[in-house]
């Protein structure tokens, strides 16, 4: 059995994830797996599928460098006037993103009022 075939559950996760850049190479009877996960949740689900196949991590075939693109954001300070859409614009991002981000602020994305703190993935 190749190493793509006994890790074949593990790229194909990657990919289902959405992991960008992803590269998966077979050198020197090791199993290189390089990429972005979309957020250090996806990055811990294929560390826990790893976990399934050699539950021990002692087959040493595997070298897994899963970077995590989240995390970078801007404070912002809803201002009169504004709407997610209208911020969303001058930062480069949709409201939807901004709104995701801050779920645990705003309820409902047509109201957001003056004052609140809002984090700002960056594009």
């Amino acid at each position: 059995m190749s190493l793509q075939d006994k890790y074949k559950e593990l790229t194909d996760l990657a990919t289902n994830l959405g992991v960008s850049n992803l590269q998966v190479r077979d050198q020197d009877n090791v199993l290189y797996i390089d990429g972005t996960a979309k957020s250090a949740d996806d990055k811990e689900k294929l560390w826990s599928a790893y976990g399934k196949i050699d539950p021990d991590f002692r087959a040493g075939d595997v070298v897994m460098n899963i970077e995590v693109a989240e995390g970078t954001t801007t404070d912002y300070t809803v201002v009169s006037g504004d709407s997610l859409s209208k911020i969303g614009k001058a930062h480069g991002v949709s409201w939807q993103t901004i709104y995701e981000a801050n779920k645990d602020i705003i309820k409902n994305p047509d109201v957001i009022q003056p004052g609140w703190k809002l984090k700002i993935p960056t594009a």
